[in-house]
């Protein structure tokens, strides 16, 4: 770690108040070293990596990292701060804090020391050691490992590294070998074991760690494993690995941890699992291959819960195990498969919304494809092609109308998963992969009955709530087995297809017709207030659940094979609106470039593409930097081109495509005016509001201090996708 940390990278009288200053402060060292090229790229993206989840940590303990692509070398800094920052920990401030700073291809072994750092973060003596530590020469060289404290515990002679960059676990200078291949399976306890000589020579197997816990050779000790993953796999990762080895050594139960993060991981020993009495889930991003745990006692949390509460988790399993409460396929009250819930106290309200994005980001893909395919027969062969006979029956290969009656016959039947794919994958999202079977089941019964997408909405709810209600229920061990396969699969579909053909199917039916024919009624200015209200969702949270709410209305009202013209007016109207915000950043990085970064003049370039091709994700970046101007801009220029487009009468068919579909659309001269129209009011607010900010961002000092509590903070409420 010598050349990760150095004097000059410690302040050992760190005086920010809010996180965002203490994050600036550290990180303009690192640009003096020349290891950041872009602060407030960097900053940014440390932002957007912190509002995925809190980085406070119990004990006193701020730990901000991201990977970004302003990083040259890997990098930390630390800081000491007398009065203590808000990190977001729940036993208060932090008066330790790291800043961590890893290249977006950051290889294997800086990964390994990265994690070496947060499992030290553990050791008492070791955050004891920084607190006195009295120059920062002292402060890094203890970091670095040249002066490590004396360990609490037995220390771990043999690393532990994965894919990600397992850490290497030889004390705080990650000294320990750094090899990519050894299994981040073997948890630290297992390499401390005194009878390591006589241990399975797999990567993988069970610890045991006779300093901690003296066992007889004829009893057999509770067996855990667990999963710990964070959004970066950096450092929450392993911090709740160590924490929950800790933890079990204690206890007197042989823990192994599986490391998952971005980057990858090793599995755990398939003989390992199936010795296991239960399982330990601390994670903040989908657990890979869940199924490999089902049928054990299972304990599913956020990461830091492992890091925090790691006895508790052991003592809840144990308790689990004992009442012989095992899951069928996954564990009862996990949260989406698809987004993490993150912690088990999160709001009801909160939970649906994933659940539904769940849904929804499933079912976009089959919209998309559906969708154009049937807009590229109706160009091709015309609004008649509808009626045409089954390609089945009549194919001329020399024939056009044959072409475009082959397209639209496809994106017919894409279409038809629309309702059963929404419905199958929010119960999905609720109860895992059992909730399949019930989910699509009740969706082709909405489907069948006429209930359109409010009825794949509530069979979905409705099928993962029943499943979510069997998996409850104490199975005797001889059943469990036949459970994912069988048993839920009868029961679920059986009391779903009950509830919606005898109970909720016919109002749910009436309720969509007559959504159905108040859009096909709309006119006037009841029209346009919709269109601008329309334009402003979508560019509210750029891709987000706002974002996708507004899309999916529009694409529900025109994923029938005969959509009214309001319906195409709707749909018009959002995709217009969802490509101002990329083309209005494109067009203003061009014609006033040193109001921003050479970082953002960059991602100008690229938002050309993306706002013409309807990705109104294009333009993240900028909000994620800036949204208290870039937000508001986007949202004035998202509702004239919504309004615009209404008044113009413009009708679209597909549910995506940009400038590319323009062929497809009605008066498509008018819709590409009201476009134009809403990127040049974004444009001249965006060039007039940073313009009032003086000094520019784009300024030649990246390091200067400028408004660091203003752009901090806003960088919070948006982050970049991907990171």
């Amino acid at each position: 770690m010598s050349d990760m940390i150095t004097a000059d990278l410690v302040d050992l009288d760190l005086s920010a108040s809010t996180k965002e200053a203490a994050a600036r402060s550290l990180a303009e060292r690192m640009v003096a070293l020349g290891r950041v090229t872009d602060l407030d790229g960097f900053l940014a993206d440390v932002a957007a990596r912190e509002a995925q989840m809190p980085t406070g940590l119990d004990g006193g303990i701020g730990i901000p990292h991201c990977r970004s692509a302003h990083v040259t070398e890997p990098t930390l800094a630390f800081g000491r701060s007398a009065a203590g920052i808000d990190f977001g920990a729940a036993d208060g401030p932090a008066d330790l804090v790291f800043l961590i700073a890893a290249p977006a291809g950051a290889d294997d072994a800086h990964l390994t020391i990265l994690s070496s750092l947060a499992r030290q973060l553990m050791n008492a003596d070791f955050t004891d050691a920084l607190r006195s530590a009295g120059d920062p020469a002292a402060a890094a060289a203890l970091i670095r490992g040249d002066a490590p404290p004396a360990p609490e515990s037995p220390a771990p002679e043999t690393p532990s590294a994965g894919a990600e960059g397992g850490p290497a676990d030889s004390g705080p200078a990650g000294t320990g070998s750094a090899d990519s291949g050894s299994a981040d399976s073997v948890s630290a306890s297992a390499a401390a074991s005194a009878d390591a000589d006589t241990a399975s020579p797999s990567a993988s197997a069970s610890p045991s760690d006779p300093a901690a816990v003296s066992v007889p050779e004829t009893t057999r000790p509770f067996q855990i494993v667990a999963v710990t993953s964070c959004p970066t796999g950096i450092a929450h990762t392993y911090m709740a690995a160590e924490s929950l080895e800790k933890a079990g050594r204690e206890a007197g139960v042989e823990l192994v941890v599986e490391t998952q993060g971005s980057a990858g991981f090793t599995r755990l020993d398939p003989a390992v699992i199936g010795a296991a009495d239960g399982v330990i889930f601390a994670h903040d991003v989908p657990v890979r291959d869940k199924d490999r745990f089902a049928g054990k006692p299972t304990v599913d949390v956020g990461v830091k819960a492992g890091i925090n509460r790691p006895a508790e988790l052991i003592s809840e399993v144990r308790g689990k195990a004992e009442r012989g409460e095992a899951t069928s396929g996954a564990p009862s009250g996990a949260g989406t498969p698809v987004e993490r819930a993150g912690e088990s106290g999160e709001g009801y309200g909160t939970k649906l919304r994933k659940w539904l994005m769940s849904g929804v980001s499933y079912m976009v893909p089959f919209v998309a494809a559906g969708g154009l395919l049937i807009a590229l027969g109706f160009a091709i062969g015309g609004y008649e092609i509808k009626s045409a006979p089954s390609v089945m029956d009549h194919f001329v290969w020399t024939q056009t109308d044959s072409w475009a009656a082959l397209l639209f016959q496809i994106g017919a039947v894409a279409f038809g998963f629309l309702v059963p794919v929404l419905a199958g994958y929010i119960a999905y999202g609720m109860a895992d992969r059992p909730g399949l079977v019930p989910g699509f089941v009740g969706g082709m019964i909405a489907s069948t009955i006429n209930a359109g997408f409010l009825g794949g909405l509530v069979a979905g709810l409705l099928a993962g709530g029943v499943v979510m209600a069997i998996q409850k229920v104490r199975i005797p061990a001889p059943v469990r087995g036949i459970m994912p396969v069988v048993v839920i699969p009868l029961i679920s579909s059986a009391i779903v297809g009950f509830l919606m053909f005898v109970v909720v199917g016919k109002p749910i039916a009436s309720a969509q017709k007559g959504m159905t024919d108040w859009l096909n009624g709309l006119s006037g200015s009841n029209a346009v207030l919709l269109g601008a209200l329309l334009g402003l969702m979508m560019c509210f949270d750029l891709g987000g659940p706002v974002n996708k709410v507004a899309y999916t209305f529009a694409t529900a009202g025109i994923a029938v094979s005969n959509p009214g013209d309001s319906a195409m007016k709707i749909m018009a109207a959002v995709m217009a609106a969802g490509m101002v915000p990329p083309l209005a950043m494109a067009l203003a990085t061009t014609v006033r470039g040193k109001l921003f970064t050479p970082t953002e003049r960059e991602n100008g370039k690229a938002a050309w593409v993306l706002g013409a091709s309807f990705i109104s994700e294009g333009a993240i970046p900028f909000a994620a930097a800036d949204p208290l101007r870039v937000i508001p801009a986007s949202m004035a220029g998202g509702a004239v081109t919504g309004a615009l487009s209404m008044v113009f009468g413009a009708t679209l068919r597909a549910p995506h495509g940009g400038i590319f579909v323009v062929p497809l659309i009605g008066n498509p001269f008018l819709y590409l005016v009201a476009v134009a129209a809403g990127v040049c009011v974004t444009t001249a607010l965006v060039v007039v509001l940073k313009g009032m900010r003086k000094p520019a961002p784009g300024a030649a000092q990246p390091g200067s201090a400028e408004g660091a509590a203003e752009t901090t903070t806003a960088q919070e409420t948006k982050q970049p996708v991907g990171v």
